[in-house]
């Protein structure tokens, strides 16, 4: 019997210190106001969740972090890189964040995201997550803040 060759799929690895050039490279590509270098680190060293899905030939694909305090999760950075957006890469992220934090003990998961960025408040809105609140001026934008919108959702 011959050997079936199956196409090897994506994988979820843990975000460890030297995968932050990769990280700030696409952090950079993709958003007006990054986070730095010593924000992913300083989660790290706090022990977030920080996790990197790479394709099966190393890419990276997406990465997000989530800090967890007794039963919640705060969603603090979930991006997808520009080669890889609009093709469910975000939702499988935030799927794999989701049941990295119930794992933990979550049993509700927050997040803020920018009113301007249409294509996250869609993903979160599909994936379940409820519009709770504003943040005023949370935000860096050009010209001044930008509020964050709230969202909350049930793990």
């Amino acid at each position: 019997m011959a050997a079936v060759l199956r196409p090897q799929e994506e994988r979820f690895e843990p975000m460890r210190a030297q995968d932050l050039d990769e990280v700030i490279a696409v952090e950079r590509d993709i958003y007006p106001f990054p986070w730095t270098r010593g924000n992913f680190q300083d989660a790290l060293a706090a022990g977030y969740s920080a996790w990197l899905l790479r394709a099966p030939h190393g890419s990276l694909i997406a990465y997000a972090v989530v800090m967890v305090a007794l039963d919640e999760a705060h969603l603090l950075n979930l991006s997808v890189a520009r080669l890889y957006q609009r093709r469910g890469y975000g939702w499988r992220m935030l799927d794999w964040m989701a049941r990295c934090a119930r794992d933990e003990g979550a049993r509700t998961m927050l997040l803020e995201v920018r009113p301007s960025n249409a294509p996250a408040l869609g993903l979160y809105a599909r994936y379940g997550f409820q519009r709770i609140g504003v943040r005023r001026g949370y935000y860096p934008a050009h010209g001044g803040r930008e509020d964050a919108i709230v969202m909350r959702i049930s793990l």
